[in-house]
């Protein structure tokens, strides 16, 4: 995180342009300031999206929820009652029960004691078992983008299977085999939704790339730039230079010379940002499970 502020950069951009330097930013009535506050702010939502900035990318870990109750249903109601508690639940959950078809969902809670779902039972019960299993979890408030191949079932530590598509989420959803010993995952609206649903306390976990370039001086993360005494992710001089790039093209100057300078930079910045594998020129799969890497040297096998 650079600790250059807001207010200097925007100092550092009007006095490489020849513009009368501002004493404030913010609240700042000059077209000019407003303007490069403006393409500044652009800036950093585009590079954000330009490559994976370390300090954007993050670890979320979650456990997975479940509920084992009672609850009666017939078969000429799409609703469950009786459930002693309902107040843990949620349309995030799917339900399971005798005679209660696959990937049926809960689509509200009717009151304390009762729920809708989206199928009809296929047989009635009274008292009967139910779990409840949440398989919508929220993303981070901060989401912007997964890491590919980052998403692991950390308790059976394997890695799960997706981004799945529309189409072969139905067939798990809706298929006569659709379940196994890996976990699947699709983002589906503001939600992370897995499949199958898992028992309570199982840990999952992926990477992500967070959209908060910004922070105010309290260590906040922000969305943009606000403040005076805000700070980005970004260095100083992709910032000053990527700002001016927009403000030549906002007044219809030439951009020739500033555009080679901004892509050398930012060229740069990227390269430095994270260090480099070593690239094999015979590559191999890797051995998830038995191998010479995880194999001891010695005490296996029989001995007489």
């Amino acid at each position: 995180m650079s600790t250059t502020t807001m207010l200097a950069l925007v100092q550092q951009v009007t006095a490489e342009l020849g513009l009368p330097i501002p004493a404030t930013v913010a609240g700042n009535p000059n077209q000019d300031v407003v303007q490069i506050l403006a393409l500044m702010n652009a800036s950093g939502y585009e590079l954000m999206r330009r490559a994976d900035w370390r300090e954007l990318t993050k670890q979320h870990t979650f456990y997975t929820e479940a509920i084992s109750t009672t609850g009666t249903w017939t078969t000429s109601a799409y609703t469950i009652t009786g459930i002693p508690d309902t107040s843990l639940i949620d349309s995030t959950y799917q339900v399971q029960g005798v005679g209660i078809p696959n990937a049926t969902y809960v689509t509200g809670v009717l009151s304390s004691s009762a729920v809708s779902i989206n199928y009809e039972p296929t047989e009635a019960q009274v008292n009967g078992g139910l779990v409840f299993q949440k398989v919508k979890y929220n993303l981070p408030s901060d989401y912007y983008s997964s890491v590919n191949r980052t998403h692991w079932d950390k308790s059976k530590r394997w890695e799960m299977l997706g981004p799945e598509s529309p189409q072969q989420w139905e067939w798990l959803l809706s298929g006569y085999i659709s379940t196994g010993p890996r976990i699947r995952y699709r983002l589906l609206g503001k939600y992370f939704q897995i499949w199958p649903g898992m028992n309570a306390g199982e840990l999952l976990g992926f990477e992500y790339r967070s959209n908060a370039w910004a922070e105010s001086a309290a260590g906040a993360a922000k969305t943009s730039m606000t403040a005076d005494t805000d700070t980005c992710i970004y260095p100083d001089r992709v910032m000053v230079l990527s700002t001016k790039l927009k403000y030549f093209e906002a007044k219809g100057f030439d951009t020739t010379a500033i555009f080679r300078d901004y892509l050398a930079e930012l060229e740069t910045a990227v390269a430095q940002d994270t260090g480099a594998a070593n690239l094999s020129f015979a590559p191999r799969p890797g051995t998830v499970l038995i191998g010479y890497d995880n194999i001891p040297d010695s005490g296996y096998g029989y001995e007489n």
